[in-house]
């Protein structure tokens, strides 16, 4: 652990047992010292897109040196729009916007330029991405055009817990790197998933069929007829843009949706009025059945989700909504149609669970999905079911000797994820660094295992069950463990406009940078102001404050005065004959309560 060395190779594959005969040694690597003069651990991050970013930040606040492989020639990841998808890369379409807010969303001590819009653009996001690497001087750590081949432990794991890791870069030149853990943020969004043999007859298809990974755009679809299978958000959204363009747009989907906007109240953002801690707090005192219902009859108030065929088999909070602000209006104009699931494919023509059918189909687009990929990883860590990874807290692996491996943003999460793996990453850090100190093995497999049978009730696939997490508890366990969780009561005593303001305004990121490591002074106003910001790309116009008006005043004033002396009036005649006044509302006194008072 005093040396990292780098190791070239010249042949292939790299774990032949010859390779030792052409191995050549490069020079040692320096180490940095960490804050208190000892060795920094050496930490490969595995991917530059939000988590790696976050995960090269959050080492150095740790006072460990991050070393940074990134595929790809730039940093963005998902965010990152490309004209021709990549094998094995995230991919998203042209159009694609937000789901959740910007306040929400940004990391904790970097709040998003006031004039970006509350729902942003791709490009938009990556622009701020751009901004946080370069607020935090990043870049530098980062090796660009660089794939992670495998990662795997040392012989003398058990007692050092490093890792070597073998990457080649685009040259084709193959290294072996020693490091003391690893962060891996190559996220959940690579190997979409293709059900081809869940449709019989599928191969009988003449037409056009990909998956939305490589839909870019609604242009080549023009005068077709489109069959868009799946309603996820990726499914919502593309089913809407084609709509505008194809001949016809059909959606498949299994089991529907509840479909939320990205409005609320007075148009404010979704999220910033449902993601708050007292909502939290009234949902987990309250029935479960009466929440679903309240919710369920909100949404339905809109749009009846079963006239417009989207009514779910599942309750509202059990499973994540679809969000999309078009796809109603799409039906209601009638250039989108909701279909259920598919039964066969004969030909061109499709047949559905309803026996109904939809003739001449040109092409199908799956939004099914993706499922996670980790090929320069151990298949011995996948020992949960289905083959899954196994996850203390969604981030270390328990059955490790060693805590040195870290997972960051393999989750699903009701709230927004750039925050979620922020937290992940400032947790894991600690841990690495051997600030927080990990309960037994068995205690943390007991934890997951609690977690996987809670979540089976509501995801009966285990590889989705794995991912779900809910956003603010989950927050809050990580940021108790870190010293940074809100002491809101304290909050309220001290400083209670600050306060109230975290307890009954949104759960914003900064919330988590008030007290305790990474503090940030910045915080606190950035909490206060959120507002401000939201509504500053939208104050475009100029719009002058209604003039006040007397009428109100007059007509309360008016009003008090004919209630006064009607008041005066029945006074008077209580005073006159009290008995003939109590008998005048004794007929809206219920019975049991006179009786009570035997009156």
């Amino acid at each position: 652990m005093e040396q990292s060395s780098v190791v070239s190779l010249n042949i292939e594959p790299w774990r032949d047992m010859h390779f030792l005969s052409t191995i050549h040694f490069c020079e040692h690597t320096r180490r940095s010292l960490s804050p208190d003069g000892s060795m920094a651990r050496r930490v490969a991050v595995i991917g530059a897109g939000s988590s790696g970013l976050t995960c090269i930040k959050c080492c150095l606040e740790e006072g460990l040196e991050p070393v940074c492989f990134e595929s790809s020639d730039d940093i963005g990841g998902l965010w990152r729009f490309k004209e021709i998808p990549e094998p094995e890369r995230s991919s998203t379409y042209r159009s694609l916007v937000t789901n959740t807010s910007k306040e929400m969303m940004c990391f904790s001590d970097l709040p998003m330029p006031a004039h970006f819009p509350n729902f942003m653009h791709n490009s938009q996001l990556l622009q701020y991405l751009q901004l946080y690497a370069a607020h935090f001087n990043l870049l530098q750590h980062i090796h660009f055009q660089t794939t992670v081949l495998t990662v795997k432990q040392r012989p003398d794991f058990a007692c050092s817990g490093q890792w070597e890791v073998l990457t080649e870069d685009r040259d084709g030149l193959k290294k072996i790197h020693i490091f003391d853990a690893v962060l891996v943020c190559t996220g959940h969004y690579t190997k979409p998933v293709m059900p081809l043999k869940d449709f019989p007859g599928f191969e009988t298809f003449k037409g056009e069929y990909c998956h939305s990974s490589e839909y870019k755009d609604p242009e080549p679809y023009k005068g077709k007829k489109v069959m868009v299978v799946g309603i996820g958000n990726s499914g919502g959204d593309i089913a809407v843009e084609l709509s505008r363009v194809a001949k016809k747009t059909f959606l498949s989907t299994r089991q529907g949706a509840w479909v939320l906007s990205r409005i609320s109240l007075k148009g404010r953002p979704i999220d910033m009025i449902g993601v708050t801690r007292l909502l939290g707090l009234v949902t987990l005192l309250l029935p479960r059945r009466l929440v679903n219902w309240a919710c369920e009859r909100e949404l339905n108030q809109k749009y009846d989700h079963r006239l417009y065929g989207l009514m779910p088999k599942n309750r509202f909070l059990d499973q994540r909504p679809l969000v999309n602000d078009d796809l109603p209006g799409c039906i209601l104009l009638g250039g989108l149609v909701i279909k259920p699931n598919i039964q066969e494919f004969q030909g061109s023509n499709v047949v559905f669970e309803d026996e109904t059918v939809e003739e001449q189909i040109d092409t199908v687009i799956f939004c099914t999905g993706y499922t996670h990929n980790f090929p320069f990883l151990s298949t011995s860590l996948f020992t949960g079911p289905s083959f899954n990874l196994t996850l203390y807290k969604h981030v270390l692996p328990p059955m490790l000797e060693h805590p040195t491996l870290a997972i960051i943003g393999l989750i699903e999460a009701w709230g927004p994820i750039m925050p979620v793996v922020e937290m992940q990453a400032r947790w894991a850090t600690r841990v690495i660094s051997g600030v927080i100190r990990l309960p037994p093995k068995e205690i943390m497999l007991k934890d997951v295992e609690r977690e996987r049978k809670r979540n089976m009730k509501r995801y009966p696939c285990p590889k989705h069950a794995d991912l779900q997490l809910e956003y603010i508890p989950y927050m809050d366990e990580l940021a108790n463990e870190l010293g940074v969780r809100p002491n809101i009561l304290r909050l309220l005593l001290t400083d209670p406009r600050l306060g109230f303001s975290v307890l009954f305004g949104p759960c914003t990121p900064y919330q988590f940078r008030l007290r305790g490591p990474g503090k940030w002074a910045g915080a606190r106003n950035a909490i206060l102001t959120v507002w401000d910001r939201v509504s500053k790309p939208m104050m475009t116009r100029v719009v002058p404050e209604p003039r006040p008006s007397r009428l109100p005043k007059l007509l309360v004033l008016s009003t008090l005065l004919v209630a006064a002396i009607y008041a005066g009036k029945r006074h008077s005649k209580l005073l006159e004959s009290p008995m003939a006044a109590l008998n005048n509302w004794r007929m809206y006194v219920p019975a049991a309560v006179l009786r009570v008072l035997k009156i």
